[in-house]
Order: structure tokens, then sequence, then C-alpha cells
């Protein structure tokens, strides 16, 4: 019960505050996005639908270099969001090893907040398990890609599905449910990746106060949700 206490008394209350508020609209706006999908199409769900066409057409193309092509040139954007991630997660590292002249330089920022050293660390830390995370579903969406390349290369030839009549018809489609799944999953693990992103902005507003971290969290998860369910794209795509 006392180290409790004692880990309570680092921060004070509001930053605590500040902190429940953050996670809770990171992890209560995720369940939102995937609740809110099923009622109302999103940039994901619509895409996804998207996705399940594009591997129907697969099944009747013979050549399928196009589709190997996209598909590699789709695992390009989490390819360079990982290596990028991890020379900020380096970056952030070299800040915490000089976290004492980091602190001091910080305290020369106008309107930043004026802390100890060990408070100044913890901010620092939140940015390094945002960043973390991040790398781990970038990496996570590369492999997924992978496993669509697969799927592709390993999808029947389209005389094969035709002279099977009605049950080369039901290969196809379940090809195509599945395939388009697993593409569909690892764009939906980039989009987390991306929302991480999106979000250490809003943990940058913590150095300054606690105030301005939770506008900036409310800020960039109403700015999440005019692209992912409002944006001009989505009506385009759903038109």
């Amino acid at each position: 019960m006392d180290i409790v206490l004692r880990v309570i008394s680092i921060l004070p209350w509001t930053d605590w505050a500040a902190l429940a508020a953050f996670f809770s609209a990171w992890s209560g706006y995720a369940w939102f996005a995937r609740d809110r999908a099923q009622t109302k199409p999103s940039i994901l769900a619509s895409t996804n639908r998207i996705r399940r066409e594009w591997m129907l057409q697969t099944t009747y193309r013979e050549v399928r270099v196009l589709d190997g092509v996209v598909v590699q040139n789709l695992s390009t954007s989490p390819s360079f969001f990982a290596s990028t991630t991890i020379l900020i997660i380096g970056g952030l590292l070299a800040v915490l090893s000089a976290s004492d002249k980091a602190s001091d330089l910080v305290r020369e920022i106008p309107f930043a907040a004026r802390t100890t050293v060990l408070i100044f660390d913890l901010k620092l830390v939140l940015l390094l398990v945002v960043f973390v995370y991040a790398f781990f579903r970038f990496t996570w969406s590369m492999r997924q890609y992978t496993f669509g390349a697969l799927l592709i290369g390993a999808a029947p030839e389209a005389k094969q599905l035709e002279a099977k009549g009605a049950v080369g018809e039901e290969l196809r489609q379940a090809f195509a449910k599945k395939a388009g799944r697993v593409v569909g999953m690892a764009a939906e693990t980039f989009n987390d990746g991306l929302r991480a992103y999106y979000l250490s902005f809003a943990a940058i507003g913590w150095f300054f106060s606690p105030l301005i971290f939770v506008l900036a969290t409310a800020g960039v998860i109403y700015i999440l949700y005019q692209r992912e369910f409002q944006s001009d794209v989505l009506e385009i795509l759903n038109s």
C-alpha cells in the first residue's frame, strides 16, 4: 500500500487525470471505430469491401504479376513507418539518457510546464510507449501483407476454377473472402500504427500542461473521427 501511495504521489492528480483521459480516449475510440463501422461505413470498412472485390478479380486473371506488385507497394508504407519509428525511438532514448539537459532546454520554451527531471522522464517514457506500440503494429502489418501475397500466389488458376463450374465459383468466392480479409487486416493494423502517430502529437501537449494534454487528445480524436467517418474520400468510395 505504501508503494502504491508513493507511486501516486510522484505526479499531481491533474497529470494522472490527463493520463487517464489520454489512454481512455485512445482505447475508447479504437473500440468505437470498430463498433461504429458495423452501422456506418468507415474508411477501413469501405476499402475492405474494395479489397475483397480486388481479390475476386484476381481469380479471373491468368497472370497475377500486377496483384503482386500492388501488394508489394502497399507493404512499403508500413515498412517506411517502421524504419522511421526505430529512429524516433532511438532519439527518445538518447534524450532520456540526457534528460537533465533536455529538461533545462524545455524550461526555456514559452508556456512549457516547469517540472522535475523525474516527471520529465515520465513524459518521455509515455512517448516511448506510444512509438513502441506503433512499431509493433507496423511490423505486424508488413507480415500480414506478406501473408496476402502468399495467398495470391497460391490461388488456383482461372481455367481450373472455370472447369469446376459451380464448385469453382464457390472456391472463387471463398478465396476472395479469405484473401480480402487478410489484406484488410494488414490495412487495419497499419491504421492502428498511424493512430498512434496522431496521438503522439497529443502526448507532446503534456510537456506544456495537463490541460493542453487533454485538449490535444480531444482534438486528435476529433480529427481521426472526421477522417474515418466524415471525409470526402469516404463519400466518393461509397458513391
